[in-house]
C-alpha cells in the first residue's frame, strides 16, 4: 500500500483511475470543473498499475477505481465524492486542500 499511498499524499488532489472508465471520467470532471487540476494516475497505462490496483483493493477500494486521494487523505470513490458535492461540501473539501482558491 505504500505506492499508492505515497503518491495519493503528494499533491492537493489525486485520482486514480482506468482511462476506459466512465465513472472515472465523471468524477475527473467534477473536480476539474471547480479549477482543480488534479494529479491523474490512469492505472491501466501505467508501468506499475497492477501493483498500484492490488494496493486500492488492499485499502477496500472495490472496484478500485476510481479511487481519490483529497488534502493527503483518501476520500473515496464515487458515491463518498458524489455525497460531498450533493451536501455542497466538495468545494470547501478542495479548497482546505489549497487545491482551489476561490
Amino acid at each position: 500500500m505504500a505506492m499508492v499511498t505515497n503518491l495519493g499524499v503528494e499533491k492537493p488532489v489525486v485520482i486514480f483511475s482506468k482511462s476506459s472508465c466512465s465513472m472515472c471520467h465523471t468524477i475527473k470532471t467534477l473536480i476539474s470543473s471547480f479549477g482543480a487540476n488534479a494529479t491523474v494516475y490512469e492505472i491501466d497505462e501505467h508501468p506499475n498499475g497492477q501493483q498500484m490496483e492490488r494496493e486500492l483493493k488492499a485499502l477496500g477500494r472495490r472496484p478500485s477505481v476510481p479511487t481519490v486521494f483529497i488534502g493527503h487523505e483518501l476520500v473515496g470513490g464515487p458515491n463518498e465524492i458524489m455525497s460531498l458535492q450533493l451536501k455542497g461540501k466538495l468545494a470547501n473539501l478542495l479548497k482546505k486542500a489549497n487545491a482551489i482558491w476561490l
